[in-house]
């Protein structure tokens, strides 16, 4: 992922009003991230903890996406990240709702999906293959990942911006 100021991440919600995108909390270690290793940029925010934000890269820019968290008044289950797909990582997944841009948006049409809670997903998808799941190949195993994670996510951000 390219590096992004804080101005261009503002300016890439497609889900909220530009007056939300300015007040939103951004991750508080923005300077210390490592664009390199990241294929998209997720974080929760510190002042309402079922507030979530998702910048994907979509077509050589990049799209914002405003997220809620449902509360969990129960017990949370076990599930696997629709985004990266790692089944050793099931016990921080989270269902993530957001509006749809634009006039679906506006009449409350939304779009969910099971993400790593802490968008830990890069991290997920570069783990070490373990000796069954390698086969011959790590590193294709590993790059195969990544472009699935990149996929997925982009087809997610799609879906936020698709007309219904």
């Amino acid at each position: 992922m390219n590096p992004l100021t804080e101005a261009q991440i503002r300016a890439s919600f497609v889900n909220c009003s530009k007056g939300e995108a300015s007040s939103l909390t951004l991750p508080a270690d923005l300077a210390d991230t490592r664009w390199d290793r990241l294929d998209v940029l997720g974080w929760t925010d510190r002042k309402a903890p079922l507030r979530a934000y998702v910048v994907v890269p979509v077509d050589g820019g990049v799209v914002g996406v405003a997220l809620r968290a449902p509360e969990t008044g129960g017990k949370q289950r076990r599930a696997v990240c629709a985004w990266c797909e790692d089944v050793y990582s099931t016990d921080d997944v989270s269902l993530y709702v957001a509006r749809r841009a634009g006039a679906a948006g506006r009449k409350g049409d939304t779009v969910g999906t099971l993400i790593c809670t802490a968008f830990g997903c890069s991290r997920n998808v570069r783990r070490k293959p373990r000796i069954v799941e390698a086969g011959d190949d790590p590193a294709a195993l590993v790059q195969r990942r990544i472009e699935g994670l990149r996929e997925r996510s982009e087809r997610f951000a799609r879906e936020v911006l698709r007309e219904v």
